[in-house]
């Protein structure tokens, strides 16, 4: 691991663009270490709340952003080309330092293209999927990225084989996941019954997918409750949906819900299943070892073409982290509020089918461990590049 010194130039100044919400808590770690470390750099970008309170003078907001699908992505262009052509005028005009992008690659792979135009260094954290699907991008990332910080330990080696500049920071999630309470306690924090069981419906930090998967996940938790009286059920809502988005379909589904915001990991704690968006979160529920449905959909179009490019067999990052199929993927037209239900209501009944769920998911955080922890590694990448040369 590299020991970076804490002094780097006073006033330098790093350009930061994290697309949504998961992007925005990365990236707001990330900032913190850097600051506390080197407070004299000043960061500007594209992110959220969590990387506003860092530190960070926020642009634009990442949740204006957060689209999924390809169809999705044409229908809000205009927004997404107004917002790279903000950043790209920021790179002409400040020449910062550093560009750092999290993620998000459509937009920052983009983005990274005209910082090498203008010869600023490029450090990428947090790699686009391309080991999954799209991998002619590994190419454009060649010629347009200085550094790949990368979070999972097979993507080293994809990376090293197409002769793009490659470390392995270890995944943040290993460092972030826990709770400090019991389960009974965190049940008790929001207002549940600690004795009565809890579900939690969580669908996703973006609007389109709040739009696709809530519905569905609402009226599995009606037909589950039918089936097993005195359930409860939570919601964890994203710093990026309004609490007005959320509360309409609660509305509609006419069902008991409680609607919270907060630590994300006492939120998963309480639960003794979860049915969640194919998204991070998958990896952060395996890791607190709560079993899980996942469920997946986009708009038809999207599916068909995306399913044409994809080259793993897994959709949930636990499972693919696993290298196997421990929590069930419900894709598309497989996502019906009687399939989740169905899955949900055999986690909650059958005790050995909930205990080889979490036994699978046990061997995952080893597999994510970095030299040290994420924050100092991805920190000491990012002081590096932009520590003066030696002098000869």
């Amino acid at each position: 691991m590299s020991s970076h010194p804490d002094n780097p130039s006073h006033g330098q100044r790093i350009l930061i663009v994290a697309g949504e919400a998961s992007g925005d808590h990365h990236g707001a770690r990330l900032v913190r270490e850097v600051l506390r470390r080197a407070p004299g750099i000043r960061f500007s970008g594209i992110g959220g709340e969590a990387m506003r309170h860092a530190g960070v003078e926020v642009l634009i907001d990442s949740s204006d952003l957060a689209v999924v699908g390809l169809v999705e992505v044409l229908m809000h262009y205009r927004t997404l080309r107004n917002a790279l052509e903000l950043m790209r005028e920021k790179l002409r005009r400040e020449r910062p330092d550093l560009l750092v992008l999290i993620d998000y690659p459509d937009f920052n792979l983009r983005l990274a293209k005209t910082a090498r135009e203008l010869g600023i260094r490029v450090l990428y954290y947090i790699s686009p999927q391309v080991w999954a699907w799209r991998q002619k991008r590994v190419h454009a990332i060649r010629e347009c990225v200085d550094m790949m910080a990368v979070v999972f330990p097979f993507e080293k080696p994809f990376y090293e084989a197409a002769d793009v500049p490659v470390r392995f920071v270890g995944h943040p999630l290993t460092d972030e996941v826990h709770s400090e309470l019991s389960r009974a306690q965190s049940a008790a924090e929001f207002g549940l019954d600690p004795e009565r069981p809890v579900v939690g419906l969580f669908p996703g930090s973006r609007r389109s997918e709040l739009q696709r998967l809530l519905p569905l996940q609402l009226a599995a938790a009606r037909l589950l409750r039918e089936k097993i009286p005195g359930l409860q059920f939570i919601l964890p809502r994203a710093s990026t949906l309004s609490d007005t988005a959320v509360s309409s379909h609660l509305r509609a589904a006419n069902l008991d819900v409680k609607q919270v915001t907060g630590n994300f990991y006492d939120i998963i704690q309480c639960c003794d299943a979860i049915v969640s968006a194919s998204g991070t979160a998958t990896l952060e529920i395996a890791l607190m070892g709560k079993p899980l449905v996942v469920v997946y959909r986009v708009n038809p179009i999207s599916y068909q073409l995306m399913r044409r490019l994809i080259k793993v067999d897994h959709i949930a990052l636990c499972n693919i982290v696993a290298g196997r199929r421990v929590a069930r993927e419900l894709i598309q037209n497989q996502a019906t509020p009687a399939a989740i239900a169905t899955e949900l209501q055999q986690i909650l009944t059958d005790a050995g089918y909930a205990d080889s769920l979490r036994e699978g998911f046990a061997q995952i955080r080893e597999k994510l461990r970095g030299d040290g922890t994420n924050a100092t590694d991805i920190a000491n990448v990012l002081l590096d590049m932009i520590a003066p040369s030696p002098t000869p």
